[in-house]
């Protein structure tokens, strides 16, 4: 498995010097078939989308205990032995950064992703801010830091608004930062504000491509639950015609 120094390393390696036109494309793999399929395919890592993994376990996005999460990223890690995979730790289940850092690297992930906001609205972002320190001292350098920004999906359409939450989160040790469902047209401005690489969201077979993402400003590409999704809408469909 690709775990430990090399592992988060070769991941984040992955991140700088790449052609605008080439994003890293992360698939999410929500269990270990489908991350084998994924890294069949030859993608050079995985990250899985807490809401794909919630509902293969049979919960609603946002419900899956903590326990299961990280067993799920644990299989997922194992069933793929050379792919780096980060992992969706949604808003770090009230876990102090030293037991999240502890259990993250348990599993075997190389990175996760931290959201800023809860189902009460945002958080203030100096304190999210400083609670990302901590992850990251309690880290040092085996993980890599995707620092979710929720402003587009709480209502807040400023750019500016998610460049100062995105310098915050840098300056307190994020490798890369997320301004998840950003408007397209905005994403040059983002690009233009924003150190460091930049996870943009995209739905597979709708919008731009992954290299158009990447021309406007994507370093990588995550797709959300959007895979698991698709699959889920292809069984459905085999599902109905078997009853035909």
């Amino acid at each position: 498995m690709v775990t430990g120094p090399d592992g988060v390393e070769r991941f984040r390696a992955l991140h700088h010097g790449r052609a605008a036109d080439d994003p890293l494309v992360l698939p999410g793999p929500w269990d270990a078939a489908s991350a084998r399929v994924f890294a069949a395919a030859g993608f050079p890592a995985l990250a899985t989308p807490s809401a794909g993994v919630a509902a293969s376990l049979g919960y609603e996005d946002g419900a899956t205990p903590a326990d299961e999460m990280f067993a799920a990223v644990a299989r997922i890690v194992r069933a793929v032995e050379d792919v780096p995979v980060s992992a969706d730790v949604e808003g770090g289940y009230g876990l102090a950064p030293k037991e999240l850092v502890e259990r993250l690297l348990e599993a075997g992930a190389v990175g996760c992703n931290l959201e800023d906001s809860t189902d009460a609205g945002l958080k203030d972002p100096q304190e999210h801010a400083e609670w990302l320190a901590g992850v990251r001292e309690a880290a040092g350098g085996r993980l890599f830091l995707n620092a979710r920004i929720d402003t587009f999906i709480r209502g807040d359409d400023a750019p500016e608004a998610a460049i100062e939450r995105a310098a915050a989160y840098v300056a307190a040790g994020a490798d890369c930062v997320y301004p998840i469902a950003a408007p397209v047209a905005v994403l040059p401005r983002l690009r233009a504000g924003i150190r460091g690489p930049m996870n943009v969201f995209a739905r597979p077979g709708r919008g731009p491509s992954p290299a158009e993402l990447g021309g406007l400003g994507a370093t990588r590409i995550t797709y959300g639950p959007g895979l698991q999704r698709h699959a889920e809408r292809a069984v459905r469909q085999v599902a109905t015609r078997l009853r035909t």
